[in-house]
């Protein structure tokens, strides 16, 4: 995915149902890939940098505790789930959909800037 260059780096979740949708930046820097998310009219919800590791389905992005940043608009639940590291796997939907997954969540997303 990431090798393509027509790969989008920033996506917007199509899945959410409070009607504020996450948005995703994905960006590979030095081998470990970063992902920041952002939550409408909350503000940063996480970030972190990983190691990148393709499967089957696509990309699994795995963070250490220390590796992954919680923002104002993460609820207790995230932090609990992530806060000692995790995984998030991205698998491609078709051409423009992107599915992001985690413990406990998942999102299908759509590029922003195609």
């Amino acid at each position: 995915m990431l090798g393509d260059q027509a790969f989008p780096v920033n996506w917007q979740e199509t899945s959410m149902e409070d009607g504020k949708p996450l948005l995703v930046s994905i960006h590979e820097k030095k081998g470990a890939l970063f992902l920041e998310f952002i939550k409408t009219r909350e503000g940063l919800w996480a970030e972190s940098v990983g190691a990148i590791c393709r499967t089957s389905e696509g990309l699994e992005i795995r963070f250490s505790g220390k590796q992954i940043r919680f923002g104002p608009a993460a609820n207790w639940i995230l932090r609990y789930a992530l806060g000692n590291g995790g995984k998030f796997t991205l698998t491609k939907l078709g051409s423009d959909q992107l599915r992001i997954a985690t413990s406990g969540w998942n999102g299908n997303f759509s590029p922003m800037d195609r």
